[in-house]
């Protein structure tokens, strides 16, 4: 599996470890930056993993900035991109496997360099379940994805806003 990889300044202190593990656990690397703190925009990193994955260039992306938070936002902006901030083993599987995540955000100020790898080993070794519940439930948020929300598409008679008014309909 190829894996596609963009760390901002502050996901360079996982870098190293994590690049190392993707390759001993088999999977080929793509590198998309940053090396040094100065290419350090998070959005520009989510931008360039979450085009990889979405266009077929990689299978999986990892996306390191200081809380996971911002990567993850930027990332699910692109269509085909499940991007999730993780920081536990059980949530990077779980995510694969339920929600067909397909690019794991770390923060670098939140996790150590250990559990970081750990939580990409769990996150690479995880196949999506092709179980009914699963199957239904990604269907739902694809739904979601492709109306935006907005009402056309299952969204139980909530308007545009999301909110059925101030005394809740």
């Amino acid at each position: 599996m190829i894996v596609a990889c963009g760390f901002d300044h502050a996901g360079l202190v996982l870098r190293e470890r994590l690049l190392a593990v993707i390759a001993q656990e088999g999977h080929e690397v793509l590198d998309l930056g940053a090396q040094l703190p100065e290419e350090d925009d998070y959005p520009d990193r989510a931008l360039d993993v979450g085009r990889a994955v979405a266009e077929g260039r990689a299978q999986r992306g990892i996306l390191v900035c200081g809380s996971g938070a911002g990567v993850s936002i930027a990332a699910c902006k692109i269509d085909g991109v499940r991007a999730a901030t993780i920081h536990d083993t059980y949530t990077a599987h779980q995510g694969v496997e339920h929600d067909a995540v397909n690019v794991l955000c770390l923060g670098g100020r939140v996790v150590g360099v250990e559990v970081a790898a750990e939580i990409v080993t769990a996150f690479l070794r995880a196949r999506v379940s092709d179980e009914e519940r699963h199957v239904r439930r990604r269907a739902k948020v694809q739904e979601i994805e492709r109306t935006r929300g907005d009402g056309t598409g299952g969204a139980r008679g909530r308007g545009a806003g999301g909110s059925a008014g101030p005394r809740g309909g």
